[in-house]
């Protein structure tokens, strides 16, 4: 079905004199509560890798003494392959509530003291590693204890009575409680302690946040060259991709559909000699042609298909990749929650890599069932396809692969595949098709 480009936008009308401020909707305060809610788990992670900070630059200070006395260049490099570690892992969290935060290749950086010492990337994870040690912590805390007093004052009068006597008190010792209506008191002030929760949750996760999303992430630049050199990279695939396309269908052409072609004019032409001496074996002929004509019509169509599936320009990729699903010989099914069309490439390359998938589960899984899921996740098109066959599929085994990841990549996709000796095997590919 069509797609709208764009929304129309109506100005709002110019508020009349005396009008205030919308009075506040309950929604508004749902939503308040679940920003807090999301707050208050982010801290909740950023409190145990705070934890594991302070360890390891406690170990950092025992192999900066021992290196003193030379024992601890011995420990260097795995200290620092540590550091690298929590460093990524915080990394992790942080992109999983924003941007994403890149890290350096699995392998690298430097593995000796005065390697270290030269490294920027490596002062910088230093100096979160002593900031998240120390004022991480401390958010933490804070952070865990806000809701923790708020909950413990708001159930005060349910449990005020198993304290000893003149021991029952707020969090903070202000009230003493010693009959209901004092515990009463206690629970309002757990009210207004939630209520500085909400408010105080989501600032505390950004300040316990800030240090790491400024001394983790990379230089100025490096996100460009990392892009820069991807670019290049999915563009010389692509173009890889399309010589061998061009490869396939000019052999598909020759061998198939020229050939046909020949066979007509050479049938034709001896019909036409036959006309005269034989008119009957002359109509044989010409039904051979007819034949042949018929065959190179039907291969040229299947390379015509192979290009630019007519069904994604008649109807929808859902119903495409149904057709794909009954014509495959392992029984598929397909799932697919997409009410919205997408870009013709973003469609063609969809239902060319479900395609491919489902020829290889044909031809090497020996799965009895497979299943294709669709689904749109914000601004990417995303597909999995699952099969229960013997598994250990591999890129370099010339299955087709290697084409699907070119194929995704030059979209600038991104294609993971899972193939564990035994199955299951799970491929997923990730799309672009915008907002």
């Amino acid at each position: 079905m069509p797609v709208r480009d764009a929304v129309d936008v109506v100005p709002a009308k110019n508020p009349g004199p005396g009008t205030g401020p919308r009075p506040a909707r309950p929604w508004d305060a749902f939503a308040r509560a679940r920003t807090a809610l999301d707050a208050f788990e982010h801290i909740v992670g950023g409190f145990g890798t705070a934890v594991l900070a302070l360890v390891m630059l406690l170990w950092v200070a025992v192999t900066a003494a021992a290196c003193l006395v030379g024992v601890g260049l011995l420990l260097v490099p795995g200290t620092l392959r540590a550091v690298r570690a929590l460093a990524d892992r915080e990394r992790a969290r942080l992109s999983q509530w924003g941007p994403e935060i890149i890290g350096r290749e699995p392998g690298t950086g430097p593995t000796g003291l005065r390697e270290a010492f030269a490294d920027r990337a490596t002062r910088r994870e230093l100096r979160w590693l002593v900031s998240h040690a120390f004022f991480g912590l401390l958010l933490g805390m804070t952070g865990l204890t806000l809701p923790l007093t708020a909950a413990t004052n708001a159930t005060f009068p349910l449990w005020w009575r198993l304290l000893p006597a003149g021991e029952a008190t707020d969090s903070l010792g202000l009230v003493s409680v010693d009959d209901g209506a004092s515990a009463f008191a206690v629970s309002l002030l757990g009210l207004g302690w939630f209520a500085v929760a909400v408010g105080l949750e989501p600032v505390l996760a950004w300040l316990q946040a800030w240090p790491g999303r400024r001394l983790l992430a990379p230089d100025p630049g490096t996100d460009l060259a990392l892009r820069v050199a991807q670019l290049t990279s999915t563009r010389a695939a692509a173009l890889d991709a399309h010589a061998t396309e061009l490869r396939r269908i000019e052999r598909s052409l020759h061998d198939g559909t020229q050939n046909r072609m020949v066979a007509v004019t050479v049938l034709l032409g001896a019909a036409r000699r036959a006309v005269e001496r034989d008119p009957s074996a002359a109509d044989a002929m010409l039904e051979q042609a007819q034949g042949a004509a018929e065959q190179a019509l039907a291969e040229l169509r299947a390379v015509v298909r192979s290009i630019l599936p007519p069904v994604l320009t008649d109807r929808s990729l859902t119903d495409a990749l149904s057709g794909l699903a009954a014509g495959c010989p392992v029984p598929c099914r397909i799932d697919a929650d997409v009410p919205q069309r997408f870009a013709a490439s973003v469609e063609a390359t969809a239902y060319f890599v479900v395609a491919e998938a489902l020829t290889n589960i044909a031809k090497h899984s020996g799965a009895r069932r497979a299943t294709v899921t669709v689904r749109r996740r914000e601004d990417r098109l995303w597909l999995a396809i699952t099969d229960d066959g013997r598994g250990g599929a591999d890129e370099a085994a010339g299955s087709g692969l290697v084409g699907i990841r070119r194929r995704t990549e030059a979209h600038d996709g991104t294609f993971a595949l899972a193939s564990p000796p035994g199955g299951p095997t799970t491929m997923e590919v990730s799309l672009p098709c915008g907002l």
